[in-house]
């Protein structure tokens, strides 16, 4: 079994923001695999899902981003799961808008919602990152994440989860 937990805000004025593309990436991969996220549990919303033969379950945090952590650990401890079978999908300032980044571990760099997580339950934990930093750097970087995607971005974002979720279907899940 692996925990596919996609990072964001959960209220309503968060939806299609630069911070909430953990978000968007768990919902790609859920209609993919023909799984619906919306039962409550664990502090989150979840899915089931199994590829391949291995059971997933899909969470998206209702804990906020900067409490990321308090879901993962309650998921974690729920379904038994190891921190080595824990996969983020999360936005990415450190990365160019287009990009994605997949990492066995790591540190949480500027990101409070992978810095909540790592305190909660360790670094080792896999994470797939989407790029959000704009061609010029936005004067206030909260703002930022918290502002709509533009819509030159969107198309670039859209491929770069699409690319994502491609790669953690065919070589890690």
């Amino acid at each position: 079994m692996k925990i596919v937990v996609g990072l964001g805000n959960p209220e309503k004025k968060y939806d299609s923001t630069y911070h909430n593309i953990g978000f968007m990436a768990l919902d790609e991969l859920a209609e993919r695999l023909g799984a619906s996220v919306k039962k409550k549990k664990c502090s989150s919303l979840v899915g089931e899902a199994e590829l391949g033969g291995t059971k997933l379950v899909l969470a998206k945090p209702l804990t906020y981003m900067n409490l990321s952590g308090q879901a993962v650990l309650a998921l974690m401890t729920s379904y038994k799961v190891k921190l080595e079978d824990v996969i983020v999908l999360v936005d990415d300032f450190d990365l160019a808008i287009g990009d994605f980044r997949f990492r066995e571990k790591g540190s949480a760099g500027t990101h409070n919602g992978l810095r909540s997580i790592a305190e909660a339950v360790g670094s080792n934990f896999k994470r797939l990152r989407i790029g959000i930093r704009p061609a010029s750097r936005p004067e206030d970087l909260a703002d930022y994440v918290l502002s709509k995607i533009g819509e030159q971005d969107s198309s670039l974002i859209a491929s770069a989860i699409d690319k994502g979720i491609d790669f953690l279907i065919e070589k890690v899940l």
